[in-house]
């Protein structure tokens, strides 16, 4: 009975031992379960990872790209300006080559671009190389491609990269530009450019070690690459670059000499007749994310797995009373984030929107009603249809305010716009609205924003150019009475003075009361005559009479010539369009440039010759000074003048702000001990252009 008792009690618990069992295997099981959908959202999130990073650096590549395209086309640009502005030298007026033939040797020793200048009638017979004394044989015209274009447009043109001359010695790239007098081509100027140095600037670049650039020209030629090669090599872009050069696509898979796969990015580079450059971006660097991703993916599923075993049966004990917190604790800060950002937009008098473009619907709040003037609710949100609201706008600010709707749609971003309405006083209102659209691209319908109220700091701006403008006239005007009054008073009263004392030495040479006295009155008559001269001059620098006597282009080359004659350097002055008059506040202005630039010459440049170019064209006034003296860094002079304190009266601060008073740019170009050229631009609108 007892062994029974004993074999019942063991069939009970038999079971009961193996649940233990069962429950681990569950467990296991659940847990694994568990870790399948992390195992495949680890997958899933390395492959985004990876596209995401393979993007970032396809838009790195675009970006480079567009830097280096940047740099090559300011490059040329500047290069094709310092040749037009030879091409209009005074020199080639009179076809005098013996002083253009100095000019431009001087010009190519200081571009380090330039490996030679050349000049070349229409009929292809070149007149002379500044490589070659002048009048030495030449010999026949290379690249008659771009030749034959400048002839026929009669515009500057980049050619590809030339062959090899027996006069240079060296693979150039011809930039060649018309030289035209009386609307006849006289000649050709061809600018040999060095492709070294084009490769120099493409290195400058900054584009990051194991990436391969490249700048070719119209016909395929290499003319210059990062890592260096030798140029001139036909065939730099392979079929599958072709192809997508045709397409206007980019990232082709192709090789490079150097056998390094890449995926690649071009750009035509504007202004340079066809040439292009290419950014290659080595594969290996585009894939390194992939090998990441994998390696992330297969740790963190070992963690995942590891710490879920580890923490489940913790996590299923307290995961509802965390998730009753959790939901507390976010409508708490969701209604406190509510309260400050309601807060945050009455302090601020900003008014809330909501923009339907499906519905073509507005909503907004009260502060939003009293901005644009409309009666709103007394709480919550007032509809109105948009063509309601796009009809308080001024009609020439609703196309903005449409182009303002329609780029938060496509980007998804943030955008502003400032516009204006007519107010119930009939006048003018800015306002600027920002806002931005949520959600996928081809969702977004809905823009939420807010309405800021600008008019007082649109108002204090047109006053403050308003000041500006008038200040300046102000200060001409003062000028002008001074000048008038030194003039008609201490100039009359010094010339009553020279009469008086030479009627005085008259007396005394007949009387005869001594060759001293006679020799004193004299001496007092030719500082009387000093006196006056002074006083002209001091009137003359306050206000220019000769403005409004002779007209500013005529004014300007008689204070070119009184300045040259009296400190002995050399002035070279040029004028073209000086038919139609220039409004006053221009003519100072101008005037005033002029004085101030060769005032900078005298005091620190050193110069022995200085050339002034100064044309008129329909749409601004264009200035260049130019000397030869020992240069400066124009960086460090304007952090000097910064530092100092100056007034806006003095030096280039002050020539940069009277340009920027009448909305024009200037700039300066200068290195140390090869002189220093500033260029000026002028807008003048249609009315003043006329004249």
């Amino acid at each position: 009975m007892r062994a029974a008792v004993i074999t019942e009690l063991g069939n009970r618990i038999s079971p009961g031992l193996s649940r233990p069992k069962e429950g681990v295997w569950l467990f296991t099981a659940l847990v694994l379960t568990a870790a399948i959908p992390v195992l495949l959202l680890g997958g899933w999130m390395a492959y985004i990872t990876a596209d995401q990073e393979r993007s970032y650096a396809r838009e790195a590549a675009t970006e480079a790209l567009t830097q280096v395209a940047h740099r090559i086309e300011g490059e040329i640009s500047r290069e094709i300006q310092v040749a037009e502005t030879l091409a209009s030298s005074a020199a080639l007026d009179r076809d005098n080559l013996q002083n253009f033939y100095l000019e431009a040797t001087r010009i190519v020793a200081a571009r380090p671009l330039w490996e030679t200048a050349a000049l070349t009638k229409p009929d292809k017979e070149q007149v002379l190389n500044v490589l070659r004394p002048l009048g030495a044989p030449l010999g026949p015209v290379t690249d008659t491609d771009s030749f034959n274009a400048v002839v026929r447009t009669r515009k500057p043109f980049l050619g590809g990269l030339g062959p090899y001359q027996a006069a240079i010695g060296k693979q150039l790239v011809s930039l060649r530009v018309p030289v035209i007098r009386d609307d006849e081509l006289r000649y050709v100027l061809t600018i040999g450019l060095l492709p070294d140095q084009i490769g120099t600037i493409l290195g400058q670049a900054g584009l990051p070690a194991g990436w391969a650039g490249t700048v070719i020209d119209a016909k395929e030629k290499i003319v210059a690459r990062t890592p260096d090669m030798k140029v001139g090599r036909t065939g730099a872009t392979t079929p599958a670059v072709q192809e997508a050069m045709a397409r206007g696509s980019n990232s082709p898979r192709t090789q490079t000499r150097e056998g390094v796969d890449v995926e690649t990015v071009h750009r035509v580079l504007a202004g340079t007749n066809g040439w292009s450059v290419h950014v290659g971006v080595p594969v290996s660097e585009l894939n390194a994310p992939v090998s990441r991703s994998l390696r992330l993916l297969f740790g963190g599923t070992a963690a995942s797995v590891g710490l879920a075993i580890a923490l489940g049966l913790v996590i299923a004990r307290e995961i509802a009373q965390r998730r009753r917190l959790e939901a507390l604790q976010s409508a708490a800060a969701l209604l406190d984030s509510e309260k400050r950002g309601a807060l945050a937009i009455d302090a601020a008098e900003l008014g809330t929107w909501r923009w339907d473009l499906s519905a073509n619907e507005f909503s907004g709040c009260n502060r939003f009603c009293a901005l644009l003037g409309l009666a709103g609710a007394r709480s919550g949100e007032t509809r109105w249809s948009a063509d309601r609201i796009l009809a308080l706008v001024q009609p020439g600010h609703r196309t903005a305010l449409t182009s303002f709707a329609t780029d938060c749609i496509e980007s998804g971003r943030s955008n502003s716009v400032e516009f204006a309405f007519q107010s119930d006083d009939r006048s003018e209102h800015w306002l600027r609205a920002a806002g931005r659209a949520e959600g996928p691209a081809h969702r977004r319908h809905v823009i939420h924003g807010v309405l800021a109220d600008i008019d007082i700091l649109k108002r204090a701006e047109a006053e403050r150019s308003h000041l500006l403008r008038r200040l300046a006239s102000a200060q001409e005007e003062e000028q002008r009475r001074i000048s008038r009054e030194l003039h008609d008073q201490i100039g009359q009263t010094v010339t009553g003075l020279s009469l008086g004392l030479k009627a005085l030495e008259q007396g005394l040479a007949k009387g005869g009361h001594g060759e001293a006295a006679t020799e004193q009155l004299r001496w007092l008559e030719q500082l009387a005559a000093q006196i006056g001269r002074d006083i002209h001059r001091t009137a003359s620098d306050l206000r220019p009479t000769a403005i409004d006597d002779l007209g500013t282009f005529k004014a300007i080359e008689a204070y070119v010539a009184e300045w040259q004659e009296r400190y002995g350097v050399r002035v070279d002055i040029q004028t073209f369009g000086r038919d139609n008059s220039l409004p006053p506040d221009v003519a100072a202005v101008l005037y005033r440039l002029v004085q101030e630039g060769l005032t900078n010459v005298l005091k620190h440049a050193s110069a022995s010759k200085v050339s002034i170019v100064l044309e008129k064209k329909p749409e601004g006034l264009a200035l260049v000074i130019e000397d030869d003296g020992i240069g400066f860094d124009p960086e460090t002079v304007c952090r000097l003048a910064s530092g100092s304190g100056r007034t806006s009266g003095l030096g280039l601060s002050g020539m940069k702000e009277r340009v920027a008073l009448l909305g024009g740019s200037i700039a300066i170009e200068a290195s140390q001990g090869k002189g220093s050229t500033i260029f000026v631009q002028i807008p003048l609108e249609a009315s003043e252009a006329v004249g």
